[in-house]
C-alpha cells in the first residue's frame, strides 16, 4: 500500500513526469473516467487477454456464419453456383465496408470503447434473426422433393437477408476498433511497450484463426450433420460470450479519447488550400501555422512534422497577410487556416493510397476460400471411409496454417530477421506484405494445378471426380501462410503509419480492400461467365465443374496477383513513412 501511495504523491505533486519515462503513459491514453493511467495499473498485456477473448469469440460467430454459407444457400434456399457465389462475397465484401461507419463513429464521437459496445449489441441481433431464420419452418422454404427445389419466397428472403446484413452492420463497428483498441493499450512513446504491440498483432490474428478453427470444423459439421438451425444458434451464443468478455476487463483499459471527425479536417484542408492557391508557400516551412506548444489542435494526437511532398497542400497552413495581423490563431476559421498537423494527415492518407490499393487483388484471392475453393471441394472425393468431410470444413488447413506460422514467425522468423536487418520486429510492415503477396500467386498456381488434375480424374460428369479432397490442403495451407504476411502487416503498417486521431479510420481502409477484393471476385465471376458461356458453352465456372474450366479461372487470379506483386514493389520502394513528434 505504501509504494502506491507514494505513487499517487508523487504524480500530484509533479515530482514524476509524464511520458514514457515517468509513471504515467506519454501518448494521451485515459482511463474509463477520463483521468491519465498510471502504467502500472493498465493496459499493457494484462488488458489483452479481455480484447483477445473478444476477437476469438466474436471471429467463431462470424466464421460459424460465413465459412458454410455458400452451402447453405445452395442447399437450403436453392440458389445456383454462381448466384451462391455472388451473395457470398457481395456479403463478405459488405461487412469490410460499413467499418468505415463504425471508424468515423469512433475517431470522431464515440471513441473505440463505445463503438465496440454498441455495435456488438446489433451483431447479436442480427445473429439471432439468422438463427430463427434457418430453424421457424415459416421462415424457410420446403426441402427439395427428387429434383424440384422450391424457391424461398420474398419474405423468407427478406428476414434471412434482414439478420445477415444487420450482423454486417455489426461487424462495421467492431472490425476497425478491436484491433486498434487492442494497440492502444501499449504506449507509442515507450519503446519497450512499443515492440510489444508488435507481437499484439501477431497473436490478435492468432486468436482470430483459433475461433475460425472451431467454426470451420466443429460449427460446420454440426451444420451439415445436426442441423441449421443449431449451426447457426451455436455461434450466436459465442457472439453473447464476446461482449460478456470485452466488457469484463473496463476497469484494466487505456482509452484514447476521440478527436473530431477525420473527414471534416480533411475537407477542411483540402477547401483552406484551394482558397490559397494564389500564395506562395514559403521556404522555411517554420512559417507555417502550427501551435507553439508541444500539444497537437487535434484532441488525441501528436504532432505531426512537416514534409515537403505535396506541398500545394501546404497552402492551407500558409498564414495569409490578414491573418499575421492577429496574434492569436487559434480562433481563426479553421475552414482557412489549418495547423500542420492537420495537413500531414492528409498527406500521410495520399501517400498510403498506392500501399492499400495493392490489398485489393490479395483479398480477391482470399475471397475464393469461401467460394470457389469450396465449390472445388464439393466434386472431390470427400469420403474418408462411412465418415464425409463437409468440403467447407477443408479451410480447417487454412486456419492450422495461420495458427502454425503466427508463432513461427513471431519466435523464430523475428529473432533470425532482426539479427540481419536490425528491425526490431525483424521486417518492415511493407516487406512482411511483399512475402505475403508473392504467396498468393504461389496458393492460386497450386489451386490451378489441382484443378487440372481433378478434371484428369472425372468419368463420369454426373458424379464427384475420385480424387481426395485432400490434395487441396496445399491451397490452403499458402493461403495461410499468405494471410500471416499480408494481413497482419497490413494491421500493423496501418495502424502504425495513420496520424493518431485517425486509427480507427485507417484500420476501416485497411479492411475496405477486403470489401473491394469481395467486390472484385464477384465482378470478375460475372464478366468471366458473360464471356465464357457465349455461344452456348458451359463457361468456365457451370454449375456442374465437371464441364467446365475452373483451372483456368484460378490461372487468372495468379496473373492478377503477379502484377499485383510487381506494382506493389514499386510504390513500396516510394514510401515514405510519417513522422511525428
Amino acid at each position: 500500500m505504501g509504494s502506491h501511495e507514494e505513487e499517487r504523491l508523487l504524480l500530484e505533486e509533479g515530482h514524476v513526469e509524464s511520458g514514457s519515462d515517468g509513471l504515467r503513459t506519454g501518448d494521451g491514453s485515459v482511463d474509463f473516467k477520463g483521468n491519465p493511467v498510471l502504467k502500472s495499473k493498465t493496459g499493457n498485456w494484462k488488458a489483452c487477454p479481455f480484447i483477445l477473448g473478444t476477437e476469438c469469440c466474436e471471429r467463431l460467430a462470424y466464421y460459424g456464419i460465413a465459412t458454410n454459407l455458400v452451402s447453405y444457400l445452395t442447399k437450403n434456399l436453392h440458389q445456383g453456383n454462381v448466384a451462391a457465389a455472388t451473395t457470398v462475397t457481395t456479403w463478405q465484401g459488405t461487412c469490410y465496408l460499413t467499418p468505415l461507419i463504425g471508424a468515423v463513429l469512433a475517431d470522431a464521437y464515440w471513441g473505440r470503447y463505445w463503438t465496440i459496445a454498441a455495435f456488438s449489441t446489433l451483431y447479436f441481433i442480427g445473429m439471432c434473426t439468422l438463427t430463427a431464420s434457418a430453424t421457424v419452418p415459416y421462415f424457410k422454404p420446403p426441402e427439395c422433393v427428387d429434383s424440384v427445389c422450391p424457391s424461398a419466397s420474398a419474405a423468407q428472403y427478406a428476414i434471412f437477408f434482414f439478420g445477415l446484413y444487420l450482423i454486417a452492420l455489426g461487424t462495421g463497428g467492431i472490425k476497425p476498433c478491436v484491433s486498434s483498441f487492442g494497440a492502444d493499450q501499449f504506449d507509442d512513446t515507450d519503446h519497450v511497450e512499443s515492440v510489444k504491440k508488435g507481437s499484439f498483432f501477431n497473436w490478435y490474428y492468432f486468436s482470430i484463426n483459433i475461433g475460425a478453427l472451431i467454426s470451420s470444423s466443429l460449427i460446420v459439421w454440426i451444420q451439415d450433420n445436426a442441423g441449421w438451425g443449431l449451426g447457426f444458434g451455436i455461434p450466436a451464443l459465442f457472439m453473447g460470450f464476446a461482449i460478456a468478455s470485452f466488457f469484463s476487463g473496463t476497469n484494466l483499459y487505456r482509452f484514447q479519447r476521440p478527436g473530431g471527425s477525420p473527414v471534416t479536417r480533411m475537407c477542411q484542408v483540402l477547401v483552406a488550400s484551394f482558397r490559397k492557391w494564389n500564395l506562395a508557400v514559403p521556404d522555411d516551412s517554420s512559417l507555417l501555422y502550427e501551435l507553439p506548444d508541444k500539444n497537437s489542435a487535434i484532441e488525441g494526437s501528436r504532432k505531426l512534422l512537416h514534409t515537403e511532398e505535396l506541398k500545394c497542400l501546404d497552402k492551407a497552413a500558409v498564414i495569409s497577410d490578414a491573418e499575421s495581423k492577429h496574434e492569436d490563431y487559434s480562433n481563426s476559421n479553421a475552414w482557412n487556416l489549418c495547423t500542420v498537423t492537420q495537413v500531414e494527415e492528409l498527406k500521410i492518407l495520399i501517400r498510403m493510397f498506392p500501399i492499400w490499393a495493392t490489398g485489393i487483388v490479395f483479398a480477391a484471392v482470399y475471397a475464393q476460400m469461401s467460394t470457389m475453393f469450396v465449390e472445388q471441394g464439393m466434386v472431390m472425393d470427400t469420403t474418408i471411409g462411412s465418415f464425409s468431410i463437409p468440403a467447407a470444413s477443408l479451410s480447417t488447413f487454412d486456419v492450422i496454417s495461420v495458427i502454425f506460422w503466427v508463432p513461427m514467425y513471431d519466435k523464430v522468423l523475428v529473432p533470425v530477421a532482426k539479427m540481419v536487418t536490425g528491425q526490431d520486429r525483424g521486417f518492415t510492415e511493407l516487406q512482411r506484405m511483399g512475402v505475403g503477396l508473392f504467396l498468393s500467386i504461389l496458393c492460386m498456381s497450386a489451386a490451378a494445378i489441382v484443378e487440372i488434375v481433378r478434371l484428369s480424374y472425372v468419368v463420369d460428369i454426373a458424379v464427384a471426380a475420385p480424387m481426395s479432397i485432400f490434395w487441396q490442403i496445399p491451397q490452403y495451407f499458402l493461403l495461410g501462410a499468405a494471410e500471416v504476411f499480408t494481413f497482419i502487416g497490413q494491421l500493423e503498417f496501418f495502424y502504425d503509419q495513420s496520424p493518431d486521431a485517425m486509427r480507427s479510420l485507417c484500420t476501416a481502409l485497411s479492411l475496405l480492400t477486403t470489401a473491394l477484393g469481395n467486390y472484385l471476385s464477384s465482378f470478375i465471376l460475372t464478366v468471366v461467365t458473360s464471356l465464357t458461356t457465349q455461344g452456348g458453352q458451359p463457361g468456365w465456372i457451370p454449375d456442374n465443374l465437371n464441364i467446365g474450366h475452373l483451372d483456368y479461372f484460378f490461372w487468372l487470379l495468379a496473373a492478377l496477383s503477379f502484377f499485383n506483386l510487381v506494382v506493389y514493389v514499386f510504390c513500396a520502394r516510394m514510401y515514405k513513412s510519417k513522422k511525428a513528434s
